[in-house]
């Protein structure tokens, strides 16, 4: 398993071309062996994934996010009471080590420090046993106070420092909790929201009806962060970029809403509370955790915890179980993860491996597809709402998610499923017909897909003042989910001519970039949604002689590097400088021959130096290392690193490049 990783890696600059260790190294000579080389890498790397597949047939691996996660983590088991000393050693030295040298703690590699990840850490640091006299701390305040101390904390973050009372109550956003009854009909309602958002809410808005405090000693607080006396502070809400902006009217919108809170209707409170008090019982799932990810796993049980139930509680008990799930213990240190992707890791994995030329009858592939067809799930979800007719039949990310399957994986495992072998064909067929129906039923008007729910695209829900922390309360369609249905709709036998193929082909051309690209929506980001919509494209048979498919193919050549790999910064999502600019990395440099394989026919230099690039860095394991981030959860503020990544996505694109190989014999002409 890979280590998890300690230190920030610096990021090429906008214009610059990969790493330094790297960037002039001469490309791989691969002709005329270039089948043998291939033939090695893809031998070595499928071997080393097969090797980690676990017995029940799935695989998993760490979900990095920042060092948020583990400052949370921390911060919650105190707010519950139930502290792990020695796992807090272990979250607490990680936290150390994801320290950057100027004090603060980032988002990701490279990235300058945030202020609310710094906050957070800073204060479970003090949990934990630092005192402000030790240099990690010292280092920390004085990068806090250097940019507005406490004040400038975020949205979530008040939240957390609340309830631990470290700031008060009327510092975090006015979220009374008779918002959840508001009806459907309503321009703002709870389904309007995404789903991780939906969950969030519900969590917050529980808490500020409660308002819990839990006394902490004032040499484990935070009160050295404030740049004045804190009964002279006034919190107040990130203003607008515009004068006159959205932001700014709900801001107003907020103090009204603040007045209400704290004068509202007896009778109105007590309806509210108890209709959100039902919610959250009624959407914790059969492992005790809430909408599978970390906000929904702490919040809710801090909710509760700020109702009344205790620890010893049935509902409880089960999530301060479940809320171990996303600890990573590396021995040593714990990684706290955003949350845990068994369904999203086996199904690429999965597919790499059939990709590979593994035989669709090997017993690991069986494994997986039993794997998968057990976890279908039968069940209507909050994505029902917007779809009340339509029968259930998607997969989730995690272990235990039935509310909320999504699109994504959905797609890739019925990928697997129409091409592997099954012990249990009736099962499967029932699997792969509920499944595609599922899947195509969730399209949106507009005729693209979005990951959790249909028609989920009011964006002017981002501006809300609690929306603050990550711009994403809605679940819009993007370009990586179109493309990824139309690469299932041709794995499992539809054609360009279906009307909902057609519908996202039209999609898809509406929403590509004037140069080419598109916007990638999960995963770093222009190189991620170009070779989505380029495979999804290429699978279900849109002529590549097409002008705008040659103009993302073009694109896609002009991102290369000089050392002949691929790679995009997150700051990608915010500065459009960097746009397919970065240090070269395994994932992004197997999507980028991915998307040139699917949009060309024939096998292009561009094409032959990523796979000399790939086969170069291969490891003698077998597998690839990854240092950057290359996955997304909200662009612009929060990031992921999947350390599957740089193992099944390489594996993935050299084996469909021997497929190419294969199929061209290397003819004469053959190549560009």
């Amino acid at each position: 398993m890979e280590t998890v990783k300690a230190e920030s890696v610096s990021e090429a600059q906008p214009n610059g071309a990969g790493s330094a260790r790297h960037a002039t190294a001469p490309a791989l000579e691969l002709e005329p062996g270039l089948v043998g080389a291939v033939d090695a890498a893809i031998e070595g790397a499928r071997n080393a994934l097969l090797a980690l597949q676990r017995p029940e047939g799935y695989w998993i691996a760490p979900l990095e996010a920042n060092a948020q996660m583990n400052a949370q983590y921390i911060i919650f088991c105190r707010f519950m009471g139930e502290t792990d000393l020695q796992l807090q050693e272990k979250l607490k030295k990680l936290l150390l080590e994801l320290q950057q040298p100027d004090g603060s703690w980032n988002l990701f590699p490279g990235a300058e420090g945030d202020l609310s990840t710094t906050i957070e850490a800073y204060f479970a640091l003090k949990l934990a046993g630092l005192r402000p006299g030790d240099p990690p701390l010292m280092e920390a305040r004085r990068w806090v106070l250097r940019r507005s101390g406490i004040i400038g904390a975020g949205t979530l973050t008040r939240f957390y420092l609340a309830a631990m009372g470290q700031v008060p109550w009327s510092a975090t956003v006015a979220l009374p909790v008779e918002l959840a009854l508001l009806p459907g009909w309503f321009p703002f309602n709870l389904y309007r929201l995404s789903c991780w958002t939906r969950g969030t809410l519900m969590a917050l808005m529980l808490l500020g009806a409660t308002r819990p405090v839990v006394p902490t000693d004032y040499r484990e607080g935070v009160l050295e962060l404030y740049l004045l006396p804190a009964h002279f502070t006034r919190f107040k809400l990130p203003a607008g970029k515009r004068r006159l902006s959205l932001r700014g009217v709900f801001n107003v919108v907020n103090r009204l809403l603040a007045l209400y809170g704290n004068h509202p209707l007896p009778a109105l409170r007590r309806r509210a509370v108890a209709y959100v008090e039902r919610w959250l019982l009624s959407h914790q799932d059969a492992n005790g955790s809430w909408g599978g990810i970390e906000p929904c796993y702490l919040l809710s049980a801090m909710a509760l915890k700020g109702l009344g139930y205790r620890n010893d509680h049935p509902v409880l008990r089960r999530a301060l179980e479940a809320s171990r799930e996303l600890i990573w213990d590396y021995g040593d240190k714990a990684l706290y993860m955003p949350c845990v992707s068994p369904n999203w890791d086996s199904a690429l994995a999965a597919k790499a491996l059939l990709d590979s030329g593994l035989p669709a009858e090997h017993p690991a592939l069986r494994a997986a597809a039993r794997w998968f067809v057990e976890r279908q799930i039968f069940r209507p979800g909050d994505w029902s709402v917007k779809r009340p007719q339509l029968e259930p039949g998607g997969w989730a990310f995690q272990f235990s998610n039935d509310w909320y399957p999504d699109v994504d994986d959905s797609a890739v495992i019925l990928m697997v499923l129409a091409a592997v072998e099954s012990d249990d064909r009736e099962a499967r067929q029932r699997a792969l017909a509920a499944g595609a129906r599922w899947v195509l039923g969730m399209q949106g008007r507009d005729g693209g897909f979005a990951a959790f729910d249909a028609d989920n695209d009011a964006g002017w829900l981002n501006h809300l003042p609690f929306a603050a922390d990550t711009e994403a309360a809605n679940d819009p369609a993007c370009p990586d989910l179109a493309g990824r249905v139309l690469e299932m709709m041709a794995a499992v036998g539809y054609t360009a001519d279906h009307p909902a193929a057609r519908r996202a082909i039209d999609w898809l051309r509406r929403h590509q970039e004037s140069d080419g690209a598109w916007w990638g929506r999960w995963g770093v980001n222009y190189v991620y949604g170009t070779f989505s919509a380029l495979s999804g494209l290429g699978a279900i048979g849109v002529d590549a002689e097409q002008p705008w498919i040659k103009r993302a193919v073009a694109w896609l050549k002009s991102a290369q590097n000089p050392d002949g790999g691929w790679g995009e910064s997150c700051l990608s999502y915010t500065d459009r400088a960097w746009r397919g600019r970065g240090a070269s990395t395994p994932s992004q440099t197997a999507w980028a021959l991915i998307g040139l394989l699917s949009g060309e026919k024939a096998i292009s230099q561009s094409a032959r130096r990523a796979a000399a690039w790939l086969i170069e860095r291969q490891r003698a394991d077998g597998g690839w290392n990854e240092e950057l981030f290359t996955g997304t959860g909200f662009p612009g503020h929060f990031y992921l690193s999947y350390h599957l990544y740089a193992h099944y996505f390489p594996l993935m694109a050299l084996g469909r490049l021997r497929q190419r190989l294969a199929s061209l014999n290397e003819r004469p002409g053959d190549r560009q």
